[in-house]
């Protein structure tokens, strides 16, 4: 019998990488001949909702609509979609398909900016480990569950003295906690403590890495095809949670508590609860990551941005607001179980996902099924993530060497895959919780408020917010003075002055992270604040680069940096009308040759600028 190993597995995918003299990204009908585009509008959208719609929006606005007033939280979360998320949303998303670019690339239109860009993709590579790890937590418990009893449903024979099944005040999660922190992750006292590799999750994360791998083989032809099932199973699963919870007892008292007669106006009178909508707004449609960018970059020119940004966002505020219900009427009928209020058994993020809600569900009769449901629901919607992930990675790369990458998909999505996976080891050791902790606290909150603003000052108030608004009349088609009022209101005023606020006020009230009761060392704190300034570092860093390799006196360096570059234009020619042709910007370059002025170096950002008057 013929053997495969590891290596066989590597040689099979060079092999076919080499044979093929066209990129598997491109298809002969499609628009973009040398990147590729997506091979139908349902792919598209799919996979922005599929990016869009993440685990903040199962476990974290559930918690955030019960602790800021219930109902009443809906009124500034909308507010917040409206002013800050859709415009963000729109912005970023016809930035990518007017270009035809990555995250990186797509900063030529801002040059001395362009670090934004590398640290986006730095972020996503960064928060790649954080949902590698969720991937792999959410395949261990589906196998977990494929028991009768589930193995966290009393005190088994993994269980020592210490472990009880008796609830009581807010201790209701007593045994599933023990599990989780004994068995599941073996969990180590602290960071100092780093332990063993933890080999089931080892195991597990081979897994996930192989899923990710396979649906990305050939890139957005295959992760568009994925997405059928990954983006529109979590909703199934769902509306099948919520059907039987609501069947339950004590699930009405769940709903109360989420946005029934509990709701309480008088919260809308504190700015707590609007900074909380804000950000739940912003990182619930994954705004800043590159992955909107990369995704929008795929799609033919004179595609309606417009309405899809309309068709993904609505989407994924309807999904929070849908998945709350599903939440809160199991946790209402837990709370029912121990005879403790509905305040008692509600949490956030890992807590809820991986805690309370695996708690309440092995209370129910079939307690497997409904297990098993709800993780391969957490799989997919982080696989989703993934997906854009892994594709943001691949796509700057192919951008930044095409020759080298344009016939060798399969090597560049190996080749980032092996990273991720290499980065991710640290996060299946006994501490391994900490360090997704330290990664989620750290570098998956301000630091984006950060680039994000530096991104809407940069097109809006460098670029242009009106030659932005022509960039995409281009795509749409003319628009009347009204139609776009309300998007330069939000883009030049409404939604840079939010998102200051809320920056400002994270930094200010920014506590040192901790996961439960255990505090983190010196060390380590120092090393999430290295993670932060690993990202940001890229801005200066890049914006002197490119100073020091420009000409002339200072302020003709500046001035060419904060113009477009000689290469910001609609990728094809066709698309590039009388604002981007060749001929004028040729002209234009000939009457810069004869001012003696280099503009092969100094000047490609200010003939862009001519370029596109």
């Amino acid at each position: 019998m013929k053997k495969y190993g590891w290596s066989s597995f590597t040689d099979l995918i060079l092999k076919n990488s080499a044979a093929e003299e066209q990129d598997a990204h491109v298809d002969p009908g499609d628009e973009n001949p040398e990147r590729g585009n997506w091979a139908n509008k349902s792919d598209y959208i799919l996979s922005m909702i599929g990016y869009a719609v993440g685990l903040g929006n199962i476990w974290r606005f559930p918690y955030l609509a019960y602790k800021n007033g219930g109902g009443a939280f809906l009124i500034p979360y909308f507010t917040m979609l409206v002013v800050v998320g859709i415009p963000l949303f729109f912005l970023e998303s016809a930035l990518g398909q007017f270009c035809s670019q990555g995250p990186i690339n797509a900063w030529k239109a801002v040059p001395i900016l362009q670090g934004v860009g590398i640290a986006a993709v730095v972020v996503t590579l960064v928060v790649s480990i954080y949902y590698n790890v969720i991937i792999c937590y959410s395949l261990y418990y589906m196998f977990a569950s494929m028991q009768s009893p589930l193995p966290w449903s009393d005190c088994f024979s993994w269980a020592d003295s210490s472990c009880s099944n008796i609830s009581a005040g807010d201790s209701s999660h007593t045994m599933w906690l023990f599990f989780h922190s004994r068995v599941a992750l073996q969990r180590s006292s602290s960071l100092d403590e780093t332990g063993p590799v933890v080999w089931h999750l080892a195991l597990c994360l081979l897994l996930s890495s192989l899923l990710v791998a396979a649906a990305l083989i050939r890139g957005i032809k295959s992760s568009g095809k994925v997405v059928y099932f990954t983006a529109t199973f979590p909703y199934v699963v769902i509306l099948i949670l919520l059907v039987r919870g609501l069947t339950l007892e004590g699930a009405k008292d769940g709903i109360e508590f989420y946005i029934g007669s509990q709701s309480n106006l008088t919260k809308l009178t504190e700015a707590e609860v609007w900074k909380d909508a804000a950000t739940q707004t912003f990182y619930s449609l994954s705004i800043g990551w590159g992955g909107l960018v990369t995704l929008s970059s795929y799609n033919n020119f004179h595609n309606n941005v417009f309405k899809d940004t309309f068709a993904v966002t609505l989407t994924n505020a309807g999904t929070s607001v849908l998945a709350g219900f599903a939440i809160f009427s199991i946790l209402g009928h837990m709370a029912h179980v121990y005879n403790i209020p509905v305040e008692n058994v509600v949490k956030q993020g890992f807590g809820l996902a991986f805690i309370a809600y695996p708690d309440a569900l092995s209370k129910l009769p079939i307690s497997p099924l409904w297990s098993i449901l709800f993780f391969v629901m957490l799989l997919t919607v982080g696989l989703d993530s993934q997906f854009a992930g892994i594709e943001v990675l691949t796509t700057c790369l192919v951008d930044a060497f095409p020759k080298y990458f344009k016939s060798k998909r399969a090597i560049k999505m190996y080749f980032a895959w092996m990273q991720t996976n290499l980065l991710v080891c640290v996060c299946i050791l006994q501490a391994g919780i900490y360090w997704v902790t330290l990664i989620d606290q750290f570098v998956a909150t301000w630091v984006l408020l950060f680039l994000v603003l530096l991104e809407i000052i940069g097109v809006a108030f460098i670029y242009g917010g009106n030659r932005f608004i022509k960039d995409i009349e281009m795509m749409l088609g003319k628009k009347s003075f009204a139609f776009w009022l309300w998007w330069r209101a939000c883009w030049f005023c409404i939604s840079p002055c939010i998102i200051l606020v809320i920056l400002g006020w994270s930094i200010a009230t920014f506590s040192p992270p901790t996961y439960g009761q255990v505090q983190y060392p010196g060390w380590g704190l120092a090393l999430g604040w290295a993670m932060v300034a690993f990202v940001v570092i890229w801005i200066p860093f890049v914006a002197v680069y490119n100073l020091t390799k420009a000409r002339g006196s200072p302020w003709e360096r500046l001035k060419s940096l904060c113009s477009p570059s000689e290469e910001w234009h609609p990728y094809l020619d066709i698309h590039r009308g009388e604002r981007y042709s060749e001929e004028r910007c040729h002209n234009n370059k000939d009457y810069r040759n004869h001012q003696e002025v280099d503009v092969n170096v100094i000047s490609s950002s200010w003939l862009g600028t001519m370029c596109t008057q």
